[in-house]
């Protein structure tokens, strides 16, 4: 890629020009910074970080890297989890943190417009004030933009019932890589209209453009919702229940799994007042929403004689709002106190449900054959497991060579199983170089075709989701 142009003195001139000097960084300490995201320990620094404020500004950007054939990596919050906003060719990178406004909530339509540097859980907060709902829900929703959760497709907890990201958007303003704005599509909720350029966008990890205004469409939002914590024995008996739970007629709002390490590694990252029996070795969380209490609670009586069916220990409700709070904490925290713990591996897996249980004991079988330990975790409901191989005492070449195939094998079972590679994290950089096991060469290439369609000087995100 050496056929790159160079941020030279003019160019940054330029984007100074264009941003102002508080919207243009160069010092080494805001280069690191930018340079990496919550991808492992991975940093690849760029020349300049630009933090345009408005669509227009945006534009002049990619004109100007198109001209002189500079890489732009988008950014959003940095919350990514497979290297997505990663600089790996250095150049430019392009902050949408400035883009932050909510433009409108249309409540007569349902419908909200925003700018992607807007987090999420500020607009769900502005629309529920409204009585209004917006779902998708992902670990990081205090701090990830909306604009990053649509350029990986973000899911959560609540996709189990209500969909992710893909799901609620409309219509979407993108700046392609040429500098060109269009719109992909109308703010109707049925469209039949050409290619579907709105939901061709959502997934694309920023490689195809940059999002700078995001219609969403909106539900009512629920009045009632009722949260269970079920206790395991078994591992496997828990996600052998999942698939039972929406066999017996029931969809619920919410239904995590986490193995016993996950719990013990957030208990001691988080104050808590849950105690854990030593026989158990999983929980379920399973929350149930809708308008009626009483409809939820024979949905919850439905839940608890599926659940005695696989085994489980004795259920509790979360009784008040602190409790649940205190549930929804433990499992959100998952992530980063396995961090906090180790340098770690996070494997966004995912098969269809009922294959949840083969997919757990597989990955256990995996870790003895290859000597790493995992903690497993992730939204049961969906299938999606969340896999994280932890180093701990294991040697630094054991984990350089050993991990990555340890990794195959997992991906292999995933594809065996009828799922693949990632549910909601994306593949971005870290996983690229796994595509082939479950693409064969023509799907790859019909993909490639379409980035260069939108891109033919590969200036926007390169280096990303297709293997070297």
């Amino acid at each position: 890629m050496s056929n790159y142009g160079v941020v030279n003195e003019e160019v940054i001139l330029q984007l100074k020009t264009l941003c102002g000097n508080t919207g243009v960084l160069t010092d080494i300490e805001s280069l690191i910074q930018y340079g990496s995201d919550e991808t492992e320990d991975l940093v690849f620094m760029p020349v300049i970080v630009v933090k345009p404020d408005s669509a227009a500004q945006v534009s002049s950007v990619m004109k100007i890297a198109s001209r002189h054939k500079i890489p732009v990596t988008p950014r959003g919050a940095g919350t990514g989890l497979s290297g997505g906003a990663l600089p790996l060719f250095g150049g430019i990178v392009l902050s949408t943190e400035k883009l932050n406004r909510i433009i409108s909530i249309d409540e007569q339509n349902l419908q909200a417009t925003v700018e992607p540097g807007v987090i999420n859980q500020v607009f769900r907060d502005a629309v529920e004030a409204k009585g209004l709902f917006y779902p998708p829900d992902p670990a990081s929703r205090g701090s990830c933009f909306l604009g990053g959760n649509l350029a990986e497709n973000a899911g959560g907890p609540k996709a189990v019932k209500y969909g992710v990201t893909k799901d609620y958007v409309l219509n979407c303003e993108v700046v392609l890589p040429d500098g060109e704005i269009i719109w992909t599509g109308a703010n109707v909720l049925k469209n039949s209209t050409g290619y579907n350029l709105t939901q061709l966008m959502i997934g694309s990890e920023g490689t195809l453009g940059i999002i700078t205004k995001i219609v969403f469409r909106l539900i009512p939002k629920p009045t009632e919702d009722l949260l269970m914590l079920v206790p395991f024995s078994s591992a496997e008996k828990a996600c052998e229940a999942v698939s039972a739970v929406f066999r017996a007629g029931i969809t619920p709002s919410a239904m995590e799994f986490m193995e016993r390490d996950a719990i013990d590694f957030v208990m001691r990252f988080h104050q808590s007042s849950l105690v854990i029996k030593p026989h158990i070795n999983a929980h379920l969380i399973i929350e149930v929403d809708g308008f009626d209490r009483e409809v939820l609670m024979r949905d919850c009586e439905k839940i608890s004689e599926v659940m005695m069916q696989h085994d489980c220990d004795e259920v509790m409700f979360a009784d008040t709002a602190s409790q649940k709070a205190e549930l929804w904490k433990l499992r959100r925290a998952a992530g980063e106190a396995v961090k906090s713990h180790s340098v770690y591996k996070e494997e966004d897996t995912v098969v269809p449900r009922a294959q949840l249980p083969a997919l757990l004991k597989g990955v256990k079988a995996i870790g003895q054959k290859y000597g790493f330990r995992s903690v497993c975790y992730g939204h049961a409901g969906d299938g999606n497991l969340h896999v994280n191989i932890i180093k701990e005492n294991m040697s630094n070449e054991d984990w350089n060579i050993k991990i990555p195939t340890g990794i195959k094998e997992i991906f292999e079972l995933c594809y065996q199983l009828g799922g693949t590679i990632s549910g909601e994290h994306g593949i971005g950089y870290v996983q690229k170089n796994y595509l082939p096991l479950v693409f064969n060469k023509r799907q790859i290439e019909v993909q490639q075709k379409i980035k260069a369609v939108f891109d033919p000087l590969n200036i926007l995100n390169p280096g990303k989701i297709f293997p070297d």
